[in-house]
């Protein structure tokens, strides 16, 4: 079972594409999470993405495809994966449909969580970190019992530092001009299915899984 999951940043992906892999056997793969791990293994891939991770640029598609190549074939991911931010454009979403059709693999759902913008900027804008344990809270939604404190292990909340209305702004205007496009090119496909992204995360897990049952029968 192989799934993608779309959406702008902060609408759930990172954290429905664990609990998913979690309940279901899967592998959550992030392109991001692939190329460090491959720098520090000091593999080829790795070596051609550090210098432009360190720079902040962005990698070119042959060697974020590369990546995703190296990974799928591991044996772990026999059972299936879920790619989380990726992919981001249309060239590598041609890409990614020629690896999985070279590998004999293929996809079979990709779920679009639909959230709507200006809740989705106060969603990230107050959300907050434990830096200790990783834990999440948002100012208003979720706030811990003590302002700033971890309710798990007591560390401290911090804010990311490009979790501001202006970086939001951009952030959403990359993705609606970047990657919104692969909604229509995976609907000609047959292959989109659209959640209510703005629902709890428990709901949208709810949803999530019953497109997954769909799959497994």
């Amino acid at each position: 079972m192989n799934i993608i999951l779309l959406g702008p940043p902060g609408s759930g992906k990172g954290t429905q594409a664990r609990m998913l892999a979690k309940s279901r056997g899967l592998v959550q793969l992030s392109t991001g999470d692939m190329l460090r791990a491959a720098r520090d293994a000091g593999a080829e891939i790795g070596r051609l993405a550090a210098p432009i991770m360190k720079a902040g640029g962005l990698v070119p598609d042959d060697i974020v495809i590369g990546a995703v190549a190296e990974r799928i074939a591991k044996p772990d991911v026999a059972r299936g994966f879920i790619l989380d931010g990726f992919p981001r454009t249309l060239p590598q979403a041609a890409a990614l449909d020629r690896l999985l059709a070279s590998t004999g693999k293929t996809l079979d759902h990709v779920v679009e969580l639909k959230v709507d913008d200006a809740a989705l900027t106060d969603r990230i804008v107050g959300r907050r970190t434990c830096g200790g344990c990783g834990a999440m809270y948002h100012v208003t939604a979720k706030p811990p019992k003590a302002e700033g404190i971890c309710d798990v292990c007591g560390g401290a909340l911090t804010r990311r530092e490009d979790d501001t209305p202006e970086t939001v702004e951009k952030r959403l205007w990359e993705y609606y001009k970047s990657t919104a496009p692969l909604i229509g090119y995976y609907y000609a496909q047959g292959k989109l299915v659209s959640l209510d992204g703005m629902a709890s995360p428990e709901e949208v897990a709810r949803q999530l899984g019953g497109v997954v049952e769909r799959v497994a029968a």
